[in-house]
């Protein structure tokens, strides 16, 4: 009996050994006091760590940090609109600079002027941007003052004779001038040329010039912006805009001479037609002409520290600088490609529901996408 008996319980133990469930040992499933002050202690850890990740996710909060751009394009795309109060578009140049040795004078591509009126609305087109056309000086071999040994026919007008000056004579041409300006310096033997040959062709047209140093404060009166200024006077009225083309004998006498035509054509009609305005010719009136521009555009920079300017300079003038007025306006200036209103299709995606649901939480002092825009500086 004990030999069946402890063959038996040998194969009850090997077989008690495969088994997978096994009972825990009555022991450990007692009660304990430390047992329960620490189970008390780790349902209070899981509930406030519960309750805080709750409360943080729901809580939307700021933060300030700094990453790498991953755009491995090498230029980036500057947009700009910017209107300059009191500078024609004629001498606004737009330049480009930074420190990879990158300096572009004037640039022309992907940039629009617009000139404007007195209420800063756009009023004349005056195209992209485009490189200014280096007018033609005409070289002399008489000197200045040989000129003068017969006389001079460019009269020098003052403050005390520039009114006799336009009462004496219906059309006036003027060079308004400053003798350190390389340009004035280059045109005045010119300019003493076309009077006499102004004088020689018994052309009804005064020539005359103004030292802008000497009386500045008659060319301010004028409104002279640079220098030389050449300005054509009719009744006493300046007409604009100023002459900007060869700086020629011939030059100048064809356009006087097409100055004289079109007022002789105009007396015929007028004397001819008293009271009919159909197809009425141009008498060379003055159109309105202030002095405002709105430039706009983009540029393609490089991705280093750089800035970009609009500056106020010519290649035909010398600037005045007591009447160069750079207040400017800031219409918008962004970085990257414009954000234009999305199709209602794309307004409805998950995506832009959430970028609206997190904006809606963004602070209003925070929304600085284009911090310097609809700023005026002086």
């Amino acid at each position: 009996m004990n030999n069946i008996n402890g063959h038996g319980g040998g194969r009850r133990s090997a077989m008690a050994s495969m088994d997978f469930y096994r009972r825990v040992p009555k022991d450990l499933t007692e009660a304990t006091s430390l047992g329960a002050m620490m189970s008390i202690a780790a349902i209070a850890v899981m509930t406030i760590l519960f309750l805080s990740e709750t409360i943080a996710f729901a809580r939307t909060s700021m933060g300030t940090a700094i990453t790498l751009d991953e755009n491995d394009q090498p230029q980036i795309r500057l947009n700009f609109n910017i209107t300059l109060m009191d500078l024609h578009c004629d001498f606004v140049s737009v330049d480009v600079w930074d420190t990879l040795g990158t300096n572009r004078q004037n640039v022309t591509k992907n940039i629009e002027k617009w000139q404007l009126d007195e209420e800063g609305q756009r009023r004349i087109f005056s195209g992209r941007n485009r490189e200014q056309r280096e007018v033609v000086h005409e070289e002399h071999e008489e000197t200045l003052e040989e000129l003068h040994e017969d006389g001079e026919q460019a009269v020098e007008l003052t403050p005390d004779n520039f009114q006799e000056f336009l009462n004496e004579h219906e059309m006036a041409f003027i060079d308004m001038y400053a003798p350190w300006c390389i340009w004035c310096q280059r045109l005045h033997p010119t300019w003493e040329k076309f009077g006499e040959e102004v004088h020689k062709l018994r052309m009804p047209v005064g020539v005359g010039k103004v030292n802008c140093v000497t009386y500045p404060q008659l060319c301010k009166d004028q409104k002279v912006m640079a220098f030389p200024t050449l300005r054509w006077y009719k009744n006493k009225e300046m007409i604009l805009p100023d002459y900007k083309m060869d700086r020629t004998v011939d030059a100048l006498v064809g356009y006087t001479k097409r100055k004289l035509e079109m007022e002789e054509k105009y007396k015929n009609w007028a004397a001819n037609n008293p009271s009919d305005n159909r197809m009425k010719p141009s008498a060379g009136n003055s159109r309105p002409e202030h002095p405002g521009c709105q430039v706009s555009g983009h540029l393609m920079v490089n991705r280093v520290p750089g800035n970009f300017h609009i500056e106020a300079k010519s290649v035909n003038h010398n600037l005045n600088a007591a009447m160069t007025n750079l207040t400017h306006r800031v219409n918008h200036l962004s970085f990257g490609e414009p954000i234009t209103k999305l199709a209602p299709h794309m307004e409805k995606t998950p995506f832009m529901r959430k970028v609206k649901r997190i904006l809606k939480q963004v602070p209003e002092e925070h929304k600085q996408f284009n911090p310097m825009d609809d700023k005026e500086y002086i």
